[in-house]
């Protein structure tokens, strides 16, 4: 047997492969996934329907510059 697979031999058995235990249960991991998402979700539902609360705002606007709201020339 040559070097190299004598060294590769020693590296891939499962004498040298230590398991890691995770530092809480595998379920929980989905759980503050979910938990993160459902955050996430909130917050993009918070700016839902914001320019209707500026409605005053967004005719004066309209006004001053004739309703086209892209600046076009």
């Amino acid at each position: 047997m040559s070097f190299t697979s004598t060294a590769l031999t020693g590296i891939l058995t499962s004498e040298s492969v230590h398991a890691v235990e995770l530092p809480m249960a595998t379920w929980a991991y989905g759980l503050v996934a979910l938990i993160i998402f459902a955050l996430l979700a909130f917050v993009t539902a918070s700016y839902r329907d914001v320019a209707n609360r500026h409605r005053a705002k967004a005719e004066a606007y309209a006004a001053r510059h004739g309703g086209d709201e892209h600046g076009g020339h």
